[in-house]
């Protein structure tokens, strides 16, 4: 009989049910992993709310996880009992055009696994073994759990190519966004930091922004302009989710610069300002998860280069989730990135 654990679901906006369901069977490639941490991310909170676009409720909700392996299948290699890992969460076929070609997060049937019923605000989780990366020692869990929202940044600002001394705006101040402002600063870009909540802003300077703009005008731009010799930036981060940040993210852009879209919008269809395009010989690039980039993650970790954990500003325990969500989704909260600790 399959092992049955409580796992976090949202069953309706707003609600999340502690609900008894079987962990998939172990196969011979994949790992059982105890959860130690998982954090909650933005695409978290769009299902709380109902809002995900590939997501209808009920589906369980979690999926930033660092746990220990506490059972291997038969064929596993690299991987033993007692290693501290980091998940994968993302599922593809490893067979169609992309995947063949190591492009797998374009994966012509591309899934996660907390939309195929197994979310991360549980007790065990069961991946396949080449999706649990294995953490360096003095690694924490509670940093184990940031490698993932740490990749879709890294995968992000290595579609922006950035360059030593250029100039660069982040529109959304929430977790993915500084580390966006990390990594950049670790690539020698001056950081202008764009949000509405006070809170964060103040960790963005924190972390090294040259500028801190409050945009609940949507008059940031004009400061980036002046900070800028009328110019506008090279390269501009879209992490909201929203049309009028994505417009203001094009418009801060210098000629030939590039917006970079890593926001989950709720609406499907927005308004862009189309003659910018051709005017000014701006790019707009997409940015879809991570695609090789929990590697370069764990190595960013391991060697130092960026420190998450101070970016977790609230820690819950298990039976403290929907609390958690409750608290993340209130406007104006002073929270960056919240943990659930199992």
């Amino acid at each position: 009989m399959a092992e049955k654990y409580p796992m976090a679901v949202v069953t309706r906006p707003g609600k999340i049910e502690m609900i008894e369901t079987a962990l998939p069977p172990l196969g011979a490639e994949d790992v059982k992993i105890k959860v130690k941490v998982t954090t909650i991310c933005g695409s978290d909170l769009h299902i709380f709310k109902g809002m995900h676009p590939a997501a209808p409720l009920p589906v369980p909700v979690g999926h930033e996880i660092a746990g220990e392996v506490v059972e291997i299948g038969s064929a596993v290699t690299g991987l033993k009992a007692g290693d501290a890992v980091a998940v994968e969460p993302v599922i593809n076929c490893g067979e169609c055009h992309f995947c063949l070609r190591g492009q797998y997060h374009l994966c012509t049937d591309i899934s996660f696994q907390y939309r195929v019923g197994q979310g991360g605000f549980t007790p065990y989780f069961v991946v396949n073994s080449r999706y649990a990366h294995k953490l360096p020692p003095g690694i924490s869990f509670l940093a184990g759990a940031l490698v993932e929202p740490l990749s879709v940044a890294v995968h992000a600002v290595k579609k922006a190519n950035p360059q030593i001394g250029q100039q660069a705006a982040v529109f959304g101040a929430g977790a993915i966004g500084l580390y966006v402002l990390k990594l950049l600063r670790i690539s020698g870009v001056e950081v202008f930091m764009v949000d509405i909540n006070a809170f964060r802003l103040s960790w963005a300077e924190k972390l090294g922004a040259a500028a801190a703009l409050y945009n609940l005008k949507g008059d940031a731009n004009a400061e980036i302009y002046a900070r800028t010799a009328g110019l506008g930036v090279d390269i501009a981060f879209e992490a909201v989710g929203l049309e009028s940040t994505l417009v203001q993210s094009l418009q801060s852009l210098r000629k030939g610069g590039t917006a970079v879209l890593l926001g989950l919008f709720e609406q499907p269809y927005i308004k862009l300002p189309a003659n910018i395009f051709v005017q000014k010989e701006i790019n707009l690039q997409g940015s879809q998860g991570y695609n090789w980039d929990f590697q370069d993650s764990i190595a960013l970790l391991a060697q130092g280069d960026v420190d998450l954990k101070s970016t977790i500003t609230h820690e819950f325990s298990f039976d403290q989730v929907q609390q958690a969500f409750d608290q993340l989704v209130q406007p104006g909260n002073e929270m960056i990135k919240a943990a659930v600790i199992l």
